[in-house]
């Protein structure tokens, strides 16, 4: 099969790695299942749905996009109207996302006219997944966010953060070793988790009060998702407009071990079949908004998903759509609400956050929340 095909190439790419330098990092481990140009999870298959190994909530239901792009006509209103603006969304998926938005931001033509969209998506099998979504519009694809045109921006990025890969360090004896993987010397093939023969001086970048955590604390550090919020922050700040960052994580820095792999929908092992599963982390939230605001962006309050689908209009959109729907497909609707809402599901762990230039003031489904 060709899954097995790809996972047994990285196998190997770490077997020769690890021989050549020594244990890798998590961060190293997580980028390469994920992201490998020839065999990475995201570069060979299609993830999403029931048919794939997870839904985000652009699947669970249209609700979700079609909110998104209302609160981007309204921000765009709220920014003077500037056109082009670039609608740019970052880790796109199958473009469900987009989709939606677009067609609910027909409600305001003139926004339509003047958005430039811009997809940030570096798979080829999703890539064309998205063409087929936004068959009709002009699209630009881009391999970074850094090659996306200067210009005021609208940025969206739906659980693309918890993909960044991160680094993983534990407390042993009152110091912080960075956490690492190596072969198994029992299984070939295999691999095990390890530490660093010494503490990590990268350990003094964690947020969190490092004195007051138990021995064998697991803490980590996403040096890609602080590296892009800082970015993003920057570009806010010097060009104008706003991002929403959706996600699951921690409003405030906390110790944990959230490294957690996903196939078929079950958990499973982080280090076996290499590529095979999604991997994932917990996003700190506080972490993003610091390094964001240290680009001189301002950072509006973390507030929970469910009570921000609620402030922009999530109970009134079921209404409607329920209005003329048969009784299965207004069950349906019912549903996806919960999903969306619910505190046992992904109302209160998925978060939202937004970043704006420092002079946009309060925003649509913020202030109304806390």
């Amino acid at each position: 099969m060709a899954s097995d095909v790809h996972s047994q190439a990285l196998a190997r790419h770490f077997n020769e790695l690890i021989r050549a330098t020594g244990p890798v990092t998590v961060e190293r481990w997580m980028a390469d299942c994920l992201g490998h140009p020839e065999h990475g999870y995201y570069i060979t298959r299609d993830p999403f749905g029931v048919d794939g190994d997870f839904v985000t909530a652009p699947e669970v239901s249209q609700m979700f996009g079609e909110l998104l792009g209302l609160w981007c006509a309204q921000t765009w209103l709220q920014m003077g109207s500037p056109s082009p603006v670039r609608l740019v969304e970052l880790g796109p998926g199958r473009g469900t996302l987009m989709a939606d938005a677009l067609r609910a931001a027909k409600a305001l033509p003139a926004f339509l006219e003047a958005i430039d969209i811009h997809l940030v998506e570096t798979s080829p099998v999703l890539r064309r997944k998205q063409k087929e979504a936004l068959a009709g519009h002009a699209v630009s694809w881009h391999d970074q966010f850094e090659d996306v045109p200067e210009g005021p921006a609208l940025i969206l990025a739906n659980e693309l953060f918890d993909a960044l890969p991160v680094r993983q360090f534990i407390k042993q004896d009152l110091n912080w070793l960075e956490r690492m993987i190596d072969m198994d010397p029992q299984s070939v093939d295999s691999f095990r988790f390890v530490t660093s023969p010494g503490p990590s001086p990268a350990a003094s970048l964690l947020s969190i009060d490092l004195d007051y955590c138990a021995d064998d604390s697991i803490a980590e550090l996403c040096p890609a998702g602080i590296r892009l919020a800082n970015s993003i922050g920057a570009r806010l700040k010097d060009h104008g407009g706003a991002a929403l960052i959706i996600d699951y994580g921690y409003r405030q820095s906390q110790s944990g071990d959230s490294l957690q792999a996903l196939l078929h929908h079950e958990p499973h092992d982080v280090l076996a079949q290499a590529g095979e599963a999604d991997i994932t982390a917990h996003v700190d939230f506080s972490m993003l908004a610091r390094s964001a605001a240290e680009a001189g962006a301002q950072v509006h309050p973390i507030v929970e998903q469910g009570l921000f689908l609620t402030a922009l209009g999530l109970d009134q959109r079921a209404a409607a759509l329920k209005a003329s729907a048969p009784q299965d497909v207004a069950s349906e609707i019912d549903a996806a609400h919960q999903r969306l809402t619910a505190p046992d599901q992904m109302g209160t762990l998925f978060k939202v956050m937004a970043i704006s230039h420092p002079e946009l003031g309060d925003l649509a489904g913020f202030e109304e929340t806390i």
